[in-house]
């Protein structure tokens, strides 16, 4: 355990997550309790509250400290009355049991991801995250040398597993119900730190340049080093707890492992910026628009 000098950092992961004790995120934030929480975000990735009890509008208040919101998502529909809060529901279909980064598939990704647990199963229903940053570090110097001059195809419109309830594909046809596709760095340099992750996940479906087979491969083979049990942590949810994480350097999975239990998350995201390679050069839209309906930093 380290200690700061507004709160205990818990680390909960050798190389990624901290538990973060002492804020009470229901009250008003010093704004130098506010820089010390983003600063473990940069060099922890994820950071979990526990017990906070926050309220929707609690959760739009502590998510805003770290920037502009975006709305809850490009296609999906938001909460009722709360543009910004995107329902992660179980019951309704919603289940990203596959590893992603939110909302890959636009040109501005979300900087910061907020996770609010509210109805959660007894057992499984667990959140996982890894290090993309960590991810790289680890590759051998001759496949990240190849990774930094690669460009990936992100979509919204990929190949998805059949889903198992009317509920699940509706909830797929509101994702789809606007198609876009993206080009994006493998490797992205994160804007704040200068660290270098692979910038990849379950929405990037090709990479430029590539046959569809030699994509697959190739994407299949950089994932695994992202999955590998030493960059991930598991998250087990209580009632109340809330989640952040930078969703510029990680990548998180939901495991679909509760039956037919409801699971109930609140996410909140915090509009971000358009991903540079290691070359500096940007990401690019090939399909759809700029999303400047979703985030206000779009351009």
């Amino acid at each position: 355990m380290t200690t700061s000098t507004a709160f205990d950092i818990r680390r909960i992961g050798g190389r990624i997550g901290a538990e973060i004790h002492g804020p009470d995120l229901t009250a008003d934030l010093d704004p130098a309790v506010v820089s010390e929480i983003g600063s473990a975000l940069l060099e922890h990735k994820a950071l979990v509250f526990r017990g906070q009890r926050l309220d929707d509008a609690g959760q739009l208040r502590f998510a805003s400290l770290f920037g502009a919101l975006t709305t809850a998502h490009p296609t999906v529909p938001s909460v009722e009355g709360r543009p910004q809060i995107l329902p992660v529901d179980g019951d309704e279909g919603i289940r990203a049991n596959h590893w992603h980064t939110d909302v890959t598939f636009v040109r501005t990704p979300p900087k910061v991801s907020t996770l609010r647990g509210i109805v959660i199963p007894p057992y499984g229903g667990n959140t996982l995250i890894a290090n993309s940053a960590a991810a790289y570090r680890d590759l051998p110097g001759p496949l990240r040398d190849l990774a930094d001059k690669l460009w990936a195809v992100h979509t919204n419109d990929h190949d998805y597993a059949a889903p198992r309830s009317e509920k699940a594909a509706e909830h797929r046809r509101r994702f789809v119900s606007r198609t876009y596709r993206t080009a994006h760095p493998v490797v992205r340099v994160h804007p704040e730190t200068g660290e270098r992750g692979l910038f990849i996940g379950g929405f990037a479906q090709s990479l430029v340049g590539f046959s569809a087979s030699d994509s697959r491969d190739l994407l299949r083979l950089l994932q695994s080093y992202v999955t590998r049990p030493e960059n991930i942590v598991r998250v087990a949810w209580a009632p109340g707890d809330l989640v952040l994480f930078d969703n510029r350097v990680t990548q998180h999975y939901a495991p679909d492992d509760y039956g037919d239990l409801p699971r109930l998350l609140h996410r909140v995201t915090v509009a971000g910026d358009v991903p540079a390679g290691v070359d500096g050069t940007l990401s690019h839209v090939i399909e759809g628009d700029s999303a400047s309906h979703y985030t206000p930093t779009a351009a």
